[in-house]
């Protein structure tokens, strides 16, 4: 049977009021008394119930999501999984609300977290752009107390509490080793696709993807990324451009998004010539892709868990309550056509 605030209380010889003064951190209360209600808590395993008790106190939380705008399907996946899970807190008095952000602007971004007023938010959630508008709107929301997560990209010298997304790094040394088994001894070059390298995620999954390159596949040689903005056209003109002045191409790893561009490239591309591609993002596309044999490869994240774990961290911030790393951590997953969901 779990221990209960009256068990923390009887072990520590003091009052419930005593034992809730020391929990929600009020004044009042000596160091010694802390100290022993401290030490019944390690003592018992109590884990306080924070849900009942923001009931009981009838606290309201409001978490505010920026999400980039536009066509890219994993975005727009996350940001239903964050609309899902505000609608299934509200009973629990947590609103969640989306704001949409043009892709790829710091400026705009800078400006929505101005419009935030400090006062009315529990918390803020945002897909990171490491631009210096951004970062002094970060330091204001921080000289506040407000806790910030990032997702999906990170910005690790921005005041902000925790990054909610996969390791970059290993998903790109993840799409270089893929490619390096699928393409076995043959010698060539590799195309890279991203959105725009001012993204740190696609920043990082270039320089894992290339440690591994000259690493491990030095017949194989990556080419100058070309940026395609995320945007399926853009990123369509940019890589046929790139393969009809690179005809020796045998790899592709789209770093981003924009498949659905990368996809039409390789549906018209003859057979023999196709070049071997790890792409990112279980999407209706990409699996349609794979099952056709157009990808050979998908590196995944779990939108719904990073938008559950963005609301769970977010909250335990909110309370000063500790996190469980073990069940936010965000796996990198590969998907293959065999292994499906």
């Amino acid at each position: 049977m779990r221990p209960t605030i009256r068990d923390v209380a009887r072990e520590a010889g003091v009052s419930l009021a005593t034992v809730d003064r020391v929990l929600n951190h009020r004044t009042g209360v000596r160091a010694a008394t802390i100290r022993r209600v401290e030490d019944a808590v390690s003592r018992l395993g109590f884990v306080r119930d924070t849900a009942a008790a923001n009931l009981s106190r009838r606290r309201d939380y409001r978490f505010v999501f920026l999400i980039p705008e536009g066509s890219n399907s994993f975005m727009r996946e996350l940001e239903a999984q964050v609309v899902a899970m505000g609608a299934r807190l509200r009973a629990a008095r947590v609103a969640v609300e989306v704001i949409a952000i043009p892709p790829f602007d710091g400026d705009a971004l800078a400006a929505a977290l101005d419009r935030i007023d400090p006062r009315e938010v529990s918390g803020i959630a945002l897909v990171a752009t490491e631009a210096p508008s951004v970062r002094d709107a970060l330091v204001r929301l921080a000289g506040f107390g407000i806790p910030v997560v990032t997702l999906v990209s990170d910005a690790p010298l921005f005041p902000r509490s925790r990054y909610i997304g996969i390791d970059n790094v290993a998903a790109g040394r993840t799409a270089a080793s893929l490619l390096g088994r699928f393409l076995g001894p043959r010698e060539g070059r590799i195309a890279l696709v991203a959105g725009s390298m001012l993204l740190r995620d696609h920043m990082e999954r270039r320089m894992g993807f290339e440690q591994v390159m000259r690493a491990e596949y030095p017949r194989l040689t990556p080419l100058p990324v070309v940026e395609g903005r995320d945007d399926a056209e853009t990123t369509r003109h940019a890589l046929a451009t790139l393969l009809a002045a690179e005809p020796g191409v045998i790899g592709l790893y789209n770093i981003g998004a924009g498949n659905r561009g990368v996809i039409e490239i390789l549906r018209a591309a003859p057979p023999a010539s196709r070049p071997v591609a790890v792409v990112h993002e279980l999407t209706p596309h990409t699996r349609a892709a794979l099952r056709e044999g157009l990808a050979h490869a998908i590196i995944h994240q779990d939108a719904g868990h990073e938008a559950r774990s963005a609301l769970r961290v977010l909250r335990a911030c909110a309370d000063g309550a500790p996190v469980l790393e073990a069940r936010e951590r965000i796996r990198v997953e590969i998907y293959l056509r065999d292994n499906l969901p």
